[in-house]
Formats: structure tokens, sequence, C-alpha cells
């Protein structure tokens, strides 16, 4: 059964903006640990790059915040919420602390999709309650 259907679209030239503006600790506020790794090493290969991933985690957080119903509210922040990939290259989420916990008390689970083009990043997330009987 679904439980939330949250999407997002976001500029990518405002991300830009925002890192020129902030710097690091843009990056650092909506990102987890091991995202910004990947970020600082995406930025350092190509900066627009970095800007793009960055960018496309945004875009899905949001989405996902949609789709649980809370926005950016208590227990859903945005480090706690990481987007990762699957080792097909799918991307997937992660969840820490206690919006794992309250996720998991819950019984959902959760599929997103994610997609950038040139001025824009998307995303799609649908969150659905786990069938016991399944």
């Amino acid at each position: 059964m679904i439980y939330g259907i949250g999407t997002d679209i976001c500029d990518v030239r405002r991300i830009r903006a925002s890192l020129e503006r902030n710097g690091e600790r843009f990056a650092a506020r909506i990102l987890s640990e091991r995202e910004f790794a990947t970020w600082q090493t995406r930025s350092a290969r190509w900066s627009e790059r970095g800007v793009r991933y960055l960018a496309t985690r945004f875009s899905a957080k949001e989405a996902f915040s949609k789709a649980i119903g809370l926005g950016m509210r208590m227990p859903m922040t945005w480090r706690l919420c990481e987007i990762a990939s699957l080792p097909s290259g799918a991307p997937t989420i992660v969840l820490h602390g206690g919006l794992k916990t309250w996720f998991e008390a819950r019984s959902l689970r959760v599929m997103v999709s994610v997609t950038d083009e040139t001025d824009y990043a998307a995303s799609f997330c649908v969150v659905e309650v786990i069938d016991p009987h399944q």
C-alpha cells in the first residue's frame, strides 16, 4: 500500500549560486558525511560535476520528505537522509538516526528515481507500507 509520493525539481543554477555564496558550508549542511566525501571528489575533478551531484541529492531528499509527509521537520533532516547507489547503479535511500527509527517503526520502504539535465535536477519518490504477508 502506498504511504506517500513525493516529487521535486531543483534548479541547478540555484544550487550553484548557493555554493558560490556559502562554499562548502552549504554542501555540508545538505549532505551526509559519505555524500560530502563523494561531492568533494567529484568537485575536485570537475566543479560542475559536484554541483550536479549536490543538486540531485537536494532534489531527492526534498522528494523523500514530501513522500513521508514531514517536509523538513524532525525527525527528517538533510543529513539523516542519504542518497546512495545500489551495486546496479540505481539510486537508493539510506536513513540514519532518529529518521531511520521513525521510518522502520512504520514498516515503510522507499523507491527513488533521480535525473538531471543542464539546468534542472528532478526526483520522484514512492514510499510504501511493507505488507507483512508478502
